[in-house]
């Protein structure tokens, strides 16, 4: 049990400090998760903190390799939105 940051990470520092088990740590090029020390929060709280604060959509996936804040999740708008959108913004 254990989660992972990917490429997208911005190494913002969000995480880091809400991380109860220590498990974040500073890497280059962003963050990684020891597995050892990650915990999922369980034990401390309903949902895992990383991901409950972090800005970056599809930036944290869980043990199974779903992303915890999946497309949507942070702008509130639908991925098939969103790439509508930025069809329109690039033919500009």
């Amino acid at each position: 049990m254990a989660l992972s940051i990917v490429d997208s990470c911005v190494n913002c520092w969000a995480c880091y400090d809400v991380c109860p088990s220590e498990a974040i740590y500073e890497s280059k090029p962003h963050f990684k998760i020891n597995a050892r020390k990650c915990t999922e929060c369980e034990g401390d709280y309903d949902q895992p903190q990383c991901a409950s604060i972090c800005p970056i959509e599809e930036a944290i996936l869980d043990a199974s390799g779903a992303p915890m804040n999946a497309l949507g999740t942070l702008t509130g708008i639908p991925p098939e939105k969103m790439a509508e959108a930025m069809r329109e913004i690039q033919s500009r």
